[in-house]
């Protein structure tokens, strides 16, 4: 029996790989210590990462709704002022077309109507000499230069067919053809030919060749001769 046992342990001794004995049992080949590999290694080297929850995308989604809407009402209400700020241009660029400018401010010595035994056609305002005359609307000038009676003369056909005319004038800017704008500068007051003193005689012939009253014409337009 003994002889048995001995030869036995001999062939399980050849059997075992590259000459080695055998493993005792599975545990013998089981990882130990530290550095050792397997899942927990891993489980300890990788933090696992948390999922984002359907609440979390929900969120997110009407953040992103909530940004968009925003930028749409700024951009709504960019474009509301820009189009305000033009109408207001067109608005201002509108008046002053239409504005009538008085052609100077100063004294009104004399009115349109009876005067010494005539009609007097024209609105006379006392200024001093040099003082600018500014055409009340845009127009042509139909005439400048010597008239008698007014020492130098301008006159003007504006466009909706009116003519207003400067008499006693001590100089002119203008010539005739030229087309000036409302408030332009056409004259220099003066107190050329039959005159009583330094003034403007100015005189409105309607588009049907009517002389009207300049003063009313002017006060009608918003005209302020006084410079009040």
């Amino acid at each position: 029996m003994a002889g048995f046992a001995a030869g036995a342990a001999v062939a399980a001794a050849q059997a075992a790989p590259n000459g080695g004995s055998a493993p005792a049992d599975a545990e013998t080949l089981a990882p130990t210590g530290v550095g050792g590999g397997g899942a927990g290694a891993a489980e300890r080297l990788v933090a696992p990462v948390p999922l984002r929850s359907a609440l979390d995308e929900v969120a997110l989604l009407d953040d992103a709704e909530q940004t968009r809407r925003d930028k749409a009402a700024q951009a709504a209400r960019d474009e509301a002022a820009r189009q305000e700020a033009a109408r207001q241009e067109a608005a201002r660029q509108e008046e002053l077309r239409n504005r009538v400018y008085p052609p100077v401010t100063g004294v009104i010595t004399s009115n349109y109507g009876p005067r010494w035994g005539t009609t007097h056609y024209g609105l006379d305002i006392a200024n001093k000499i040099g003082t600018p005359i500014r055409a009340p609307m845009a127009g042509v000038v139909i005439d400048a230069g010597p008239a008698s009676g007014f020492g130098l003369w301008v006159k003007i056909r504006h466009d909706d067919g009116t003519i207003t005319v400067y008499g006693h004038i001590n100089s002119y800017s203008v010539r005739e053809g030229q087309r000036v704008q409302g408030g332009q500068v056409i004259a220099e007051v003066g107190n050329r030919g039959i005159s009583t003193g330094p003034h403007l005689h100015f005189e409105v012939w309607s588009p049907s060749g009517k002389k009207v009253d300049p003063l009313a014409w002017l006060q009608e337009r918003g005209a302020d001769v006084s410079g009040g």
